[in-house]
This record gives structure tokens, C-alpha cells and sequence, in this order.
């Protein structure tokens, strides 16, 4: 690859716009790049042309050549870890959310938008990817003891996934002791995303860990607390600590790509499908169920059981739609 450019330099997407991409060569000199060259079109199934993944994307490294306003991206450099989603729409598409990134950040807001089943949503969307989750529940200053969205209420809601090995960390994303709670989680020389809907608090938390107000926030609706959206693209900005921070908008549909493996997210369940007599249990009403007596016994919430029948299916629709996908463009090529 190299040696096809060599006139190039390397460089990292810092910021992703429809109309093009924003690239840094060194610490915050980030400067317009031509977007969509010859290996970047939009797919179409035609020879030649690359699916929306393969396209660059906010932390990727690439190859530049030009200087000043007149840089053009010539290579996508291979990436270590990306995390994507199903685009929306009728057909199957992928959208990179962040490529190159150590540190997956769940953030959640502790007020009435808070759900258990949105965030194994997204672990699984990170699961397997060589990307750590942390899970961040912001909000923590307007959480009460006893309240349906306290702190305490949450980690009962999120005991499951605590007990698989992921790290929930409640924090007020305004106070300073958010950045500390977070700064062994985000050394330097690493790259963090933030992933979550809108009006969890991410660009507070972005603020925090900066020491700025750089970013834009806005309160969320009085009748629901979900929030409005405040960032409008991906951007990767640079922490005092040394480490890389991607900032994205909220997102509400979280659409698998099919890739993702559920039985990974939900070790605990597929733990107890395995011991079901039939091996094609539906966990309905077959005899033998072991995922069923455990929610009978209360050790398995059936909410959780529910949502693992629900990505189970969504997985694999969406699996079918990739080799389809895959098919259509082997034939194209022939």
C-alpha cells in the first residue's frame, strides 16, 4: 500500500461530514480532506466499488497526499478494531461508528431514559470487536436512595452484565471527579468512544475529561428525559491525558450488523440453553427448559431472556441479508 503512494503521509480522520472528512497530521492541526476518491464510492454492487465499511471513518488512519486545503485521501490503512451498526433503512447496509478505538464508553443517564436493555444493545454491538466496554452512568448528583432510578436501582437492573466482567462506573458528568473516576480507563496513547442516546451526557462528559466547554449541550424534555441532539458528527479530540476521545451522536436504532455473536453477550443464558434437553429449544414451552426454570426461580430476569430472544433473531435476519449481500457481489465480479 505504501509503495503504490509513495509521495504520502499518514494521517487521522478527526471529524466525518457528509460533504467530507476533516484529518490531523500531528496534535490539533486537523484541515479538510477530498472525500469519496475512485475507491471510496458509495456501493452500488458494481465492480470496483467499496461497501459503506470499508469507506474511512472517525479514528481511522489514511494515507494523505497534497498539502494545505488540497489534501486528498489516497488509502485506507488497515484497522485494528471498528465498531458498526446496521444503517438504517430497508436495505442491509453498515455504518462504521468509530474505528481504531481501545475503550468502548456506554453512557447511560440515571433519570427516566435509563434501560437496561438499550445498553446490552449495545455490548453486543461491541462484543467481539477487541474493544473494552465500560458502562458510564451519568447523573449520579440527581439520583436518590430509594428512587426507581437510583444508583443502586440500576446496578440491581444491571447485575447480569456486571456479573459477566463489565465495569459500571456512576458519575455526575459535570463534576471533576468524573475524570478522575475515568482516568484509568483512559491513558495515554489509547482511544475512547462514547456511545449513547441523546441527552445522556456525553458531550458533559466530554467537557469534563477536556477542562473546557467545548462542546454543546443542551437539557433534556421534562416529560421523558431524552435529550435533543447536541452533536451533529463524530469527532475525535484530544484529552490532557494523552488519550483520544471520539464524541458521536445519540443514537436510538441499533440495528446488528449480523457479524455479532450473541451467545458471547449473553453468557449467562446461553450457559443455561445449553443445558436444555432439546437442542432447538424455543425456551416457550418445551419440557426440559432450563432457561425457563431459572426464570421461574427468579435467578434470570425474564426481561433479560426476552431481549436475548429478541438480538437472537435480529442477529440472524440480519446475517441472511449479509450473505446475500456477499453473494450479490461475488456475482458482480465474476
Amino acid at each position: 500500500m505504501l509503495a503504490a503512494h509513495p509521495g504520502a503521509r499518514p494521517a487521522r480522520v478527526v471529524e466525518q461530514h457528509r460533504s467530507g472528512y476533516v484529518v490531523a497530521e500531528g496534535p490539533g492541526d486537523g484541515l479538510p480532506a477530498e472525500s469519496l476518491p475512485d475507491w471510496q464510492r458509495p456501493p452500488a454492487y458494481r465492480k470496483g466499488e467499496a461497501a459503506a465499511e470499508d469507506r474511512a471513518a472517525v479514528g481511522d488512519w489514511v494515507l494523505v497526499e497534497g498539502t494545505g486545503g488540497a489534501l486528498k485521501i489516497v488509502a485506507l490503512l488497515p484497522r485494528f478494531s471498528a465498531i458498526k451498526r446496521g444503517a438504517a433503512g430497508e436495505h442491509y447496509r453498515q455504518q462504521v461508528i468509530a474505528a481504531n478505538v481501545d475503550t468502548a464508553l456506554v453512557v447511560s443517564g440515571l433519570d427516566a431514559d435509563f434501560n437496561p436493555r438499550r445498553i446490552e444493545r449495545y455490548l453486543l454491538l461491541v462484543a467481539g470487536t477487541g474493544v473494552t466496554p465500560v458502562v458510564v452512568l451519568t447523573k449520579a448528583d440527581k439520583a436518590l436512595a430509594g428512587d426507581s432510578h437510583s444508583i443502586e436501582s440500576a446496578l440491581r437492573a444491571l447485575a447480569d452484565i456486571v456479573a459477566q466482567g463489565t465495569d459500571v462506573i456512576a458519575v455526575n458528568a459535570k463534576a471533576p471527579e468524573a475524570a478522575q473516576a475515568l482516568a484509568p480507563r483512559l491513558p495515554a496513547g489509547t482511544t475512547a468512544v462514547l456511545v449513547g442516546s441523546s441527552g445522556a451526557g456525553k458531550s458533559t462528559l466530554t467537557n469534563t475529561l477536556l477542562g473546557i466547554e467545548r462542546m454543546r449541550t443542551a437539557e433534556v424534555r421534562a416529560t421523558d428525559d431524552r435529550g435533543r441532539h447536541t452533536t451533529t458528527h463524530r469527532a475525535l479530540i484530544p484529552l490532557p491525558s494523552g488519550a483520544c476521545l471520539i464524541d458521536t451522536p445519540g443514537m436510538r436504532e441499533l440495528k446488528p450488523t449480523g457479524e455479532e455473536d450473541v451467545a458471547e453477550s449473553f453468557a449467562d443464558i446461553q450457559a443455561l440453553a445449553d443445558d436444555c434437553r432439546f437442542r432447538d429449544c424455543a425456551h416457550a414451552r418445551e419440557p426440559g427448559c432450563a432457561v425457563r426454570a431459572a426464570m421461574e426461580a427468579g435467578t434470570v430476569a425474564p426481561a433479560r431472556v426476552a431481549n436475548y430472544l429478541k438480538l437472537q433473531a435480529e442477529v440472524a435476519a440480519a446475517s441472511t441479508k449479509l450473505a446475500d449481500r456477499r453473494t450479490a457481489q461475488k456475482k458482480s465480479k465474476s
